[in-house]
């Protein structure tokens, strides 16, 4: 019986001491680091709210993005106080050098461009966020989310999907893709005029392109998950505004349960269109040219040029990156399309601009690449709805050691955000008129109309620019011109102005224009 009552003890004590340990840890992560943190930060020169303790400021952020959803506002008002109304209070009231609280870690904003250019062009020391809650990484990883090695050996093998000559042969794609939009609306309009959302129009608009160039399936076949990686979007969201307890994704929630079905459905149906490829590639048929053929082609090649697999991407590391071309292909592109409807649609004197400039360059004629890339009026339009309206507003980033940033040193584990929006709209780079929709300003191109700063960043910045921007450009590019040769648009009275985010900047209530037939 003593024996037995010394390993009880024993057990007791050892849970005990387990039991110390942890709840020390616990401590110093809710409440001892981020008080250091703080320290650190404000001998720094930084400014910011005193640490709550657990929430920081997620609380009274989401209470501020809540409210600030429940009305529109006017198409001449900044958007700032809209989409992002937390930042932008806490930027006038403490700074440009300031930091939040998401929950007991510190975010660092930063948003003068010489400082984001320090951050993009060192990928390695200012590394993709990590920690947080991970049920974000749901929507996809691969290139976008990997870091150091990982990520250039991402690159070079997704790299020659697009380049300029294989953009070229994706173009028939965009055009068919478009036009059954076309053909849509003028079922609707009739030879008339008539109101439509063009917002979803335009979002399945997006979404048969990539499925045309990333599988050469048509849209039908990829609905499921486009649908899919909507509602993920939605829920990740969510999550991602709540505080993360550590281990709670495991918690069989309905969110969490619905997440993961999301996740294995997609995979799953991403994995049966690869091995169907990867089958079709073994007999012997050449591979396609979509991006998933020549992203295939281009990893075999770097695993036979090494003589090692490891030099290549497995199986789910393709997955993922398909993931990735599905919503970031789709998404960015939507987006930018219907921001630059809506402007239009506001600003009818660049309308009628930008359609002469088609009608002189194209005629009647079937859109080309040179024609696309000689449209000087669409491209400087372009680039000022992306200035007010870029598909990100922000970029992250992590340091895991005591890191300098200009005349500032960073505790380690400090989490970067880099504010493209902010800085897309800094009266003192881009004038009074900042809040103005003005393609003159890019009438030189872009490095005259920021005088040379790094402060115009719609698809990053640094190594790590969008991979996919090209892409984006020239098939925005298609879609306009075809549009415009078949309809000129104005807003309707039932649209209302609100801009908000789901990861990307969105119209809120929809795109609602009245289309005329010419």
């Amino acid at each position: 019986m003593e024996q037995v009552s010394l390993v009880a003890n024993g057990v007791i004590i050892v849970c005990c001491v387990v039991a110390v340990i942890y709840a020390w840890r616990l401590f110093n992560w809710v409440w001892l680091k981020p008080k250091s943190m703080e320290k650190h930060l404000r001998d720094q020169g930084f400014n910011g709210n005193p640490y709550k303790f657990l929430y920081g400021d997620v609380k009274e952020m989401v209470k501020m993005t809540s409210q600030a959803r429940l009305e529109p506002i006017k198409l001449t008002d900044s958007i700032l106080p809209r989409v992002m109304p937390f930042i932008y209070t806490s930027a006038k009231i403490h700074g440009d050098n300031f930091f939040t609280w998401l929950g007991p870690r510190p975010v660092v904003h930063v948003t003068e461009p010489t400082l984001i250019r320090e951050v993009l062009g060192n990928y390695y020391q200012f590394q993709k966020p990590r920690g947080g809650n991970p049920l974000t990484k749901l929507l996809g990883t691969g290139v976008a989310d990997a870091d150091g090695d990982i990520w250039a050996k991402h690159r070079k093998i997704i790299n020659p999907a697009f380049h300029a000559e294989k953009l070229k042969h994706m173009l028939p794609a965009f055009y068919v893709s478009c036009s059954e939009m076309i053909c849509k609306w003028e079922g609707l309009t009739k030879g008339r005029s008539s109101e439509v959302d063009v917002y979803p129009d335009l979002q399945t608009f997006t979404s048969d392109v990539i499925s045309r160039t990333a599988f050469g399936s048509s849209y039908e076949e990829g609905k499921r998950i486009f649908e899919l990686q909507k509602e993920q979007e939605k829920l990740v969201v969510k999550a991602a505004q709540s505080l993360y307890i550590p281990g709670s994704r495991f918690l069989p929630t309905k969110s969490n349960k619905r997440m993961m079905e999301i996740d294995r459905e997609v995979k799953g149906s991403i994995k049966k269109i690869i091995d169907k490829r990867l089958k079709a590639m073994l007999n012997g048929e050449s591979s396609k040219e979509d991006l998933l053929g020549i992203l295939l082609d281009s990893n075999n090649k770097e695993i036979k040029q090494q003589g090692n697999t490891n030099f290549g991407l497995n199986h789910d590391e393709v997955i993922e990156n398909c993931k990735i071309f599905y919503f970031a292909g789709q998404e960015t592109t939507a987006n930018l399309l219907v921001w630059t409807m809506i402007t239009l649609s506001h600003h009818t004197n660049w309308q009628d601009r930008a359609r002469d400039e088609v009608l002189r360059v194209f005629k009647e004629r079937k859109p080309d690449v040179d024609g696309l890339n000689h449209l000087k009026i669409i491209n400087m339009i372009l680039h000022e709805v992306l200035r007010l309206y870029p598909a990100g507003i922000a970029l992250g980033r992590t340091i895991h050691e005591e890191t300098k940033l200009g005349n500032t040193t960073l505790p380690a584990g400090s989490h970067l955000q880099l504010h493209m929006m902010i800085l897309h709209r800094d009266p003192n780079i881009w004038g009074n008129d900042v809040d103005e929709f003005n393609p003159e300003r890019f009438a030189e191109g872009v490095s005259k109309a920021t005088k040379h700063q790094l402060s115009y960043l719609p698809f990053g910045g640094g190594p790590r620019i969008c991979i996919g921007q090209n892409f984006a450009m020239l098939e925005a590019k298609m879609a306009l011109v075809m549009i415009l040769r078949r309809f000129s648009f104005e807003l309707s009275p039932s649209y209302s102005h609100a801009p908000y985010t789901i990861v990307t900047l969105q119209p809120q209530f929809g795109a609602q224009l009245i289309l005329t037939e010419l």
